[in-house]
């Protein structure tokens, strides 16, 4: 044989041994750490603007990979999300529409549906157990809100390790039994957010030699707002952000979110494997600006802090989205989404793609290279491909529904391009916004698109149809003069 020939057979074979084991490497299903937030609004962080609250790590981790612009939460609430990811399924597929067990207003004109189940219900088949049945070593920690029973727990969901939040304190975590299942190294002096990243570096640092699933749920920035008191003094003592409550007890709590970010960032790349991670940070709802039943929102060893000032009853401010949580406007659903995998995800991309919560258990299933259940439908759709960066539909349709009182009245919403229609079912009303030139909604244009109004109205009522969606219904309790109170729910 020529020299020549002989020259090329080694360099081919050369190239192949040498690049075998690196297309291994990249076939390997990666680890999932998904770390979620509670109420944080699209506008909270400085990646996306805010120029009060600190946020390095996270604003580095959009820097090392994607943001999302058009991220949804299913619902502008906690619990239909929270059953929206661990489903892949819209809220009202699912049967859980409002926060467990939910709001209730006895008198108003209409009767709003009550959940399905006050829990996961049994036969979701959850994203917990299909990562757990496809290898994965699964963990949960922090606020889980789909069930309280031993039964409804995350344990018989799917997941090895968890310690789940309840109580709704963020201090004296040991005095007031906050942690389930109680934990006897826990002293009242920990804040929650540190003794749930505590738990998922320990998960970490178990498991770093399989793949492993980490689902960290933090309670911050839920009310009653409360934080270390170091944080809030630097905060207190800031020039404040125009146009935005610049809370500085809020403020605080973003940052103990960023802190365990990085914490968690931290560990992964002690541990070498951050280059094997996909990590996910998202929010369950949208930005609180103030309690529905407008008491103070903090907690009362800081309500001195803001003594006289409107600060007791204002969280945070979504501008310049509109509204707030509780409320199908923009600033009750659109959510900051920050995604890193290094050498898979370009650094400092930006997606415009319309993107929700119920697509979070089809993009893991693929990415575990796990095969999605016959017997389980998703609504929602695989977002690798958006992740690696080809193209997408611009013209999605993302749906929502949630039918009670709570900011706002009953509604349904659909998004579908740059377009949005929101109907109110009680008063049988409906909105359109062009989400491209008015993201803040101040212009309604019902009255000069009728044609969009009505295509748009079918295929809600179609999509409601196929979920079985249930709406409001005349309330014989009806009192005018009371039609505002709110009552214990039925279902607590």
């Amino acid at each position: 044989m020529h020299y020549c020939s002989f020259f090329y057979l080694y360099l081919l074979l050369f190239c192949f041994a040498c690049q075998s084991p690196i297309d291994e490497t990249q076939n390997e299903p990666p680890n999932i750490v998904f770390i979620l937030a509670d109420d944080l609004g699209w506008a909270d962080l400085g990646v996306y603007g805010n120029t009060f609250n600190e946020t390095p790590n996270l604003d580095k981790l959009a820097a090392e990979g994607m943001r999302f612009t058009n991220a949804y939460a299913a619902a502008p609430v906690c619990s239909p999300t929270r059953a929206s990811i661990q489903s892949g399924q819209y809220p009202a597929h699912v049967g859980i529409t409002d926060f467990i067990p939910g709001h209730w207003r006895p008198y108003e004109s209409h009767r709003v549906p009550v959940n399905r189940t006050q829990y996961l219900p049994q036969e979701i088949v959850s994203l917990g157990e299909m990562l757990q049945e496809g290898g994965y070593q699964t963990a949960y920690f922090g606020k889980w809100h789909l069930g309280w029973a031993d039964q409804h727990m995350p344990g018989k969901q799917g997941y090895e390790d968890w310690r789940i939040q309840q109580g709704g304190t963020f201090y004296n975590l040991k005095s007031k039994k906050a942690i389930r299942p109680m934990d006897s190294t826990l002293n009242d002096e920990a804040r929650l957010s540190d003794v749930l990243t505590d738990y998922s570096l320990d998960f970490i640092d178990e498991n770093q030699d399989e793949p492993f699933f980490l689902f960290l749920s933090h309670y911050d920035v839920h009310v009653q707002l409360d934080a270390d008191m170091d944080l809030i003094e630097k905060y207190l003592g800031k020039e404040k952000q125009d146009n935005y409550p610049s809370n500085a007890i809020y403020a605080a709590m973003v940052e103990h979110v960023d802190r365990s970010l990085a914490r968690v960032v931290n560990k992964l790349e002690e541990l070498g494997l951050s280059e094997n991670t996909l990590l996910i940070f998202f929010s369950d709802n949208g930005g609180l600006k103030s309690r529905f039943d407008e008491i103070p929102l903090l907690a009362k060893s800081k309500l001195s802090i803001y003594e006289g000032s409107d600060l007791q009853y204002i969280a945070t401010s979504n501008a310049p989205l509109r509204a707030e949580k509780g409320t199908l406007y923009e600033g009750g659903i659109r959510e900051p989404l920050l995604v890193k995998w290094p050498g898979k995800i370009k650094a400092g991309t930006i997606s415009d793609a319309l993107v929700s919560s119920i697509d979070f258990y089809p993009t893991f299933m693929e990415l575990a290279q796990i095969q999605q259940l016959e017997t389980q439908t998703l609504d929602g759709e695989s977002i690798v491909p958006i992740l690696m960066g080809t193209e997408y539909s611009s013209d999605r349709s993302l749906y929502w529904h949630y039918p009670v009182y709570h900011h706002d009245l009953p509604a349904g919403a659909i998004r579908k391009g740059k377009w949005k229609l929101i109907e109110f079912f009680t008063e049988g009303r409906f909105e359109l916004y062009n989400l491209e030139t008015d993201p803040g909604e101040s212009q309604n244009l019902v009255s000069t698109r009728s044609d969009l109004v009505k295509d748009l109205s079918a295929e809600l009522a179609k999509w409601r149809k196929s979920v079985d969606a249930e709406l409001p219904i005349a309330n014989p309790d009806f009192d005018q003069s009371r039609r505002n109170e709110w009552g214990k729910h039925p279902g607590r």
